[in-house]
Formats: structure tokens, C-alpha cells, sequence
């Protein structure tokens, strides 16, 4: 019961208490169960959605109406609320762990999915626990779409991973009635051994440009060396000097 039921409940009871010891004083009467009847029928018909809430109202098990924001009431016992959605964007954290990307390469990588029910009859309805279902739906994109990557492109281009991914999960949920905003990629982890390995594979490389960049310079210092010899060769008074 929200804070409101409680005190509506409060409420008639003493009503009837009130009326109770004007016709019967002191002595207990039937008005006081009555009063506790009405004030707990009375109470558990009044709800309170907050302004982030959707209710789903079953009447009988089947779909009524969707209620929200702000106070209404149901019918006990006929009116079921079995489904409170929550509206508001919500973020959840997914991962695929040692998945093999293009070329055959074991990776973790961590993402996060920004998302909101647009639709929330749809996700009470139409899936059983649409939370846990997101989350299976971005475990499952992800692997895929790692599994078509290699992995210099997934290193390099997390932007172009993130957008994919957000359109293969929201096809996936607008089925659901939910609205995916964005996905961002966190953190790509390799093995270790991998690590070391393209370490030493920048290492060499930027080794590899320091001496093309040596040799080139060696080669235009000999390049204007040569230009002075036959500069001299040619006039003697310029050897001279």
C-alpha cells in the first residue's frame, strides 16, 4: 500500500470507530468491522503511480488499460496490477568473453547499453521479462558482430562497433516496445601473450621508420655533398677560397 492507502485506511476506521461509540458507546459493534471492510477495500483500491511509472492493469487476466501518472483506482480482487514500468532511460552492462573475432583471435570486451520502454504495453505483454531479454539480445549481437571484426578494425574503430551494435538490438527490441539510445564499447581485452607480442611488433616498426629516417637523411647529406663537388670541380676560384 502506498502512503496514501495507509492513510485513507486510518481514516475510515476511525470513522467508524467514531460511530460506533455514538450508538453503542464503549461496547463493540458490528460498525467497526464494517468500517475495517470498507477501509481495506477502500485502500487497496486506491494506487499512486510515480511519474516515471506505467501500471498494467489486468481486469479478469486480460488487458484493461495502462495507468499513470499520478493517482487512480482499480477494483480489488476483479483488477490486477501485475507489471509496474519503469519509463526513465536505464543502462545495463553486458560482455562476451573469449569470443573468437574474424581472424581468430580470442577477445573479452565490455559494453554498456543505454535504453527506455517507448511502448510499455508491448513489454508486459508481449515478453515475459523484457529485462533479461535485452540483456541475452546485446550478449548475442555482440558476439556477432565480434565474430565478423578483425581485430585491428575492432581496436581501432569502437565508434563504428558501438553504432552496429545499436542497430542490431534495437531491431531486435522494437518488437518489445523499447527504444535503444546508444550502445558504447568500454574495453576490448586480448591475451597477453598477444600484447606482448604487437608491443614488440610497434616496437619494431617504429624502430624500422628511425632507420629509413637516418638513411634518408644520409643519402641528402651525400646528395649535397656531391652538388659542392662538382660546384668546385667547376670553378676553381671557388675551390680556392
Amino acid at each position: 500500500m502506498s502512503p496514501l492507502s495507509i492513510l485513507v485506511f486510518i481514516v475510515v476506521v476511525a470513522i467508524g470507530a467514531a460511530l460506533n461509540y455514538a450508538i453503542n458507546g464503549l461496547a463493540a459493534g458490528p460498525s467497526i468491522v464494517v468500517a475495517v471492510i470498507v477501509a481495506f477495500i477502500i485502500a487497496v483500491a486506491i494506487k499512486v503511480a510515480d511519474q516515471w511509472n506505467r501500471a498494467v492493469v489486468l481486469r479478469l487476466g486480460r488487458f484493461h488499460s495502462m495507468r499513470g501518472p499520478g493517482l487512480f483506482f482499480i477494483i480489488p480482487i476483479i483488477d490486477t496490477i501485475p507489471y509496474w514500468i519503469d519509463i526513465r532511460v536505464i543502462t545495463s552492462s553486458f560482455s562476451a568473453e573469449r569470443t573468437l573475432t574474424k581472424d581468430t583471435v580470442p577477445v573479452n570486451v565490455d559494453a554498456v547499453l543505454f535504453w527506455k520502454v517507448v511502448e510499455p504495453m508491448k513489454a508486459a505483454l508481449d515478453v515475459a521479462d523484457y529485462r533479461n531479454a535485452i540483456n541475452w539480445a546485446a550478449q548475442t549481437a555482440l558476439r556477432d558482430v565480434i565474430g565478423k571484426t578483425i581485430l585491428s578494425d575492432m581496436l581501432e574503430g569502437r565508434e563504428k562497433i558501438s553504432v552496429e551494435l545499436q542497430k542490431i538490438i534495437d531491431a531486435r527490441t522494437e518488437p518489445w516496445g523499447i527504444n535503444v539510445i546508444s550502445v558504447e564499447v568500454k574495453d576490448v581485452l586480448i591475451p597477453s601473450a598477444l600484447e606482448a607480442a604487437m608491443s614488440m611488433q610497434a616496437q619494431a616498426e617504429r624502430e624500422r621508420q628511425a632507420r629509413v629516417i637516418l638513411g634518408d637523411s644520409e643519402r641528402q647529406i651525400a646528395e649535397k655533398f656531391g652538388e659542392a663537388a662538382m660546384t668546385y670541380a667547376s670553378n676553381p676560384t671557388a675551390f680556392h677560397l
